[in-house]
């Protein structure tokens, strides 16, 4: 393997990527054709029963050109149903929580812009909104990773691991820290409130939310009747959640990107070409954070005395 050309390697990354997104299909194919056929078949006989019994009373097509401009209006998030807690759509909260969908490029599809001049914002607000955001994760990435790399090196002299041990032992842990605090107990949190969502449910809402899939097929509170109050109240909490829960997921992913096994893998596919002068400075300067985070003790080598 590695006698490979660095084009053959792109290539098998590249085919392995495409059967990934094969075998995906494939198994969802499987798995969620039959249930959408079925839902499909009891909406056809739901329609077929009530045009049986109110069909005299209705004129032809009117039933499903009502059904159709609600399934347009559900599609922009305005609910076509008499639920007091999404009555407005746009009010501050739930602007909030659309910006911040945006930003973050989650994109739970629960809203979208009606009007042309807010499609028009929305692409000049992403436009210079993004690199903004990623901006600010930056500045945030720089002052916490050294933070996060202090427990690491501190166990690594405590208990004199190799430093690619301790760098694993730190990048499992902070993973596990990031599940419990961000994936699992937001999702029993959710388990509890929304009586609807069963705890599987609630899991792969928090997964989905946390790695910016954000499919907005379940969302806490919509359509559950709750007080506009409380309804509100959960989009900021959402809004809350998503910022932070992102911060921790992109630091969790940056620390296994620093992982020795990692850095092979990723150098197999790279280039075999002489090291240039950004990517030595790099290394020197991941070098310096290393450094900089272990104990004087352990970062300054003993002197010898001079002859």
């Amino acid at each position: 393997m590695g006698a490979l050309r660095p084009w053959a390697r792109y290539g098998l990354l590249a085919v392995a990527h495409l059967l990934a997104l094969g075998l995906g299909a494939t198994v969802l194919q499987a798995l969620e054709g039959p249930p959408a056929l079925r839902l499909q078949a009891n909406l056809r006989a739901e329609l077929a029963t009530f045009q049986a019994e109110f069909g005299a009373c209705l004129p032809a097509g009117a039933l499903e050109e009502l059904l159709g401009t609600a399934l347009v209006a559900q599609a922009h998030g305005v609910s076509s149903l008499g639920n007091g807690s999404e009555a407005r759509n746009w009010d501050l909260p739930s602007a909030l929580l659309f910006t911040a969908s945006l930003l973050t490029t989650t994109g739970f599809g629960h809203m979208a812009p009606l009007s042309a001049g807010g499609k028009a914002f929305c692409v000049a607000y992403t436009a210079l909104g993004l690199p903004a955001s990623l901006a600010l994760v930056a500045a945030l990435r720089h002052y916490l990773v050294p933070l996060l790399s202090r427990p690491g090196a501190w166990v690594a002299t405590r208990w004199q691991l190799p430093p690619p041990r301790a760098a694993l032992l730190q990048a499992v842990a902070l993973g596990l820290l990031v599940v419990g605090v961000f994936v699992l107990l937001p999702a029993l949190v959710l388990w509890g409130v929304q009586g609807d969502c069963s705890l599987l449910e609630a899991i792969y809402f928090c997964f989905s939310s946390l790695s910016t899939i954000g499919l907005g097929d379940l969302l806490p509170g919509r359509g559950s009747g709750l007080h506009p109050v409380l309804y509100h109240l959960c989009q900021l909490a959402l809004l809350g959640y998503l910022l932070l829960g992102l911060l921790a997921m992109l630091l969790t992913v940056e620390t296994f990107s620093e992982l020795p096994q990692v850095r092979a893998m990723v150098k197999f596919f790279g280039s075999s070409g002489p090291v240039n002068a950004e990517d030595e400075g790099a290394i020197l300067g991941q070098d310096e954070l290393a450094l900089s985070t272990m104990p004087p003790s352990a970062a300054a080598p003993a002197q010898t005395p001079a002859c």
